[in-house]
C-alpha cells in the first residue's frame, strides 16, 4: 500500500465497483489459494454462493413459496446453491426445511452467507453414509440454528456446530444405533474426521476436524 494519498486520485470511481468488480477483485486475490487442491475448492465454493438463482428454483426444487416470508430474499439462492452439490440421498427441501423451525416466539433462520460452505463436508458424508446404508434419508431434524433458536434447543451447547453450519440431525428408516456404527467405522476409515452422537431417535454427523462420540 502506499504511504500518501495518492490513491484519492485514482480515477476509478466507487460506482464502479459494481457486483461484478467485486467479483473479478475476488479471484484476483483468491489466485494463490488455487495452488492448494484443498484451498482450490474452498475458494471457489466461496465464489459459487454469490451466484444467483432463476426465479423459479424453489418451485422446481420443491420449497414451498411461503418458506420465504420467514427465511427472506436469500432462500432461493441457498436452495441453488445446495442443489449444486448434486446430493443423492437427500433432497434440498429436507435440508431447508428445520430452517422453518419454531420453539416458543423464536423462529431459526438460514445461516449467514458466510458460514454456507461449512454445511458441504457433512452433507458429503451423510450421502456417503446413506450409500454405505442403502438408505435414503428419512428426515433432518436440524442442521444450521440460529444463536436465538440454538439457546431454546433442550440440551444444545452454547458453542453447538449447528451454529457453525457444520452439523446436521438426521433420521434414517433404520435403529439410529446402526447409523451411529456406519458413521463410527467411516471415520475409523478415515473418511471424515468429525463427530456422532447417538441419540433416541436420531443421529449427529458434523465434520469438526477431530472425532468425538457420544
Amino acid at each position: 500500500m502506499p504511504d500518501t494519498d495518492d490513491t484519492l486520485n485514482d480515477p476509478v470511481k466507487p460506482s464502479l465497483l459494481n457486483r461484478r468488480g467485486v467479483l473479478s477483485l475476488l479471484v484476483l486475490s483468491g489466485a494463490g489459494l488455487m495452488a492448494g487442491t484443498q484451498s482450490s475448492h474452498a475458494f471457489l465454493d466461496f465464489l459459487s454462493s454469490f451466484s444467483s438463482a432463476s426465479p423459479g428454483t424453489l418451485k422446481r426444487l420443491n420449497i414451498p413459496l411461503e418458506w420465504q416470508k420467514g427465511l427472506g430474499s436469500q432462500l432461493p439462492n441457498y436452495a441453488e446453491y445446495l442443489h449444486k452439490i448434486h446430493l443423492k440421498y437427500a433432497t434440498v427441501r429436507q435440508i431447508i426445511e428445520p430452517h422453518t423451525n419454531v420453539r416458543g416466539k423464536v423462529s431459526n433462520s438460514l445461516p449467514p452467507r458466510s458460514l454456507w460452505g461449512n454445511i458441504r463436508s457433512t452433507l458429503r458424508v451423510v450421502d456417503s453414509l446413506a450409500d454405505r446404508l442403502d438408505l435414503s434419508v428419512e428426515d433432518i431434524v436440524s442442521v444450521y440454528r440460529s444463536p436465538a433458536y440454538n439457546a431454546r434447543c433442550f440440551g444444545a451447547k452454547s458453542n453447538s456446530y449447528h451454529l457453525r453450519n457444520n452439523a446436521m440431525d438426521i433420521i434414517f428408516p433404520c435403529p439410529p444405533g446402526k447409523v451411529a456404527a456406519m458413521a463410527r467405522a467411516m471415520k475409523s476409515a478415515g473418511i471424515f474426521k468429525g463427530g456422532v452422537g447417538r441419540y433416541g431417535n436420531f443421529t449427529h454427523v458434523d465434520t469438526r476436524g477431530q472425532s468425538v462420540d457420544w
